[in-house]
């Protein structure tokens, strides 16, 4: 997906002349700092569709004895 961002001059040489250094375009460079900076994002954000289960630390079979041992 194309995305329209603005970068401030100096920031954008600099991206430029790192990404000449590692011998890739700029846009690959880019795509890969924006995926270092969201990994700390994604484990939250997968883990928060499974509400109450998500906060659990033990296995899911260790929860259903727990919670069948209630009845």
């Amino acid at each position: 997906m194309r995305v329209l961002v603005d970068i401030p001059e100096s920031d954008l040489k600099l991206v430029d002349a790192v990404a000449k250094r590692r011998d890739i375009s700029r846009a690959q460079f880019i795509r890969e700092a924006v995926a270092r900076s969201l990994t700390p994002y994604r484990h939250k954000m997968n883990h928060a569709a499974f509400g109450l289960l998500s906060e659990l630390s033990e296995d899911g079979l260790a929860f259903q004895e727990r919670m069948r041992a209630e009845w």
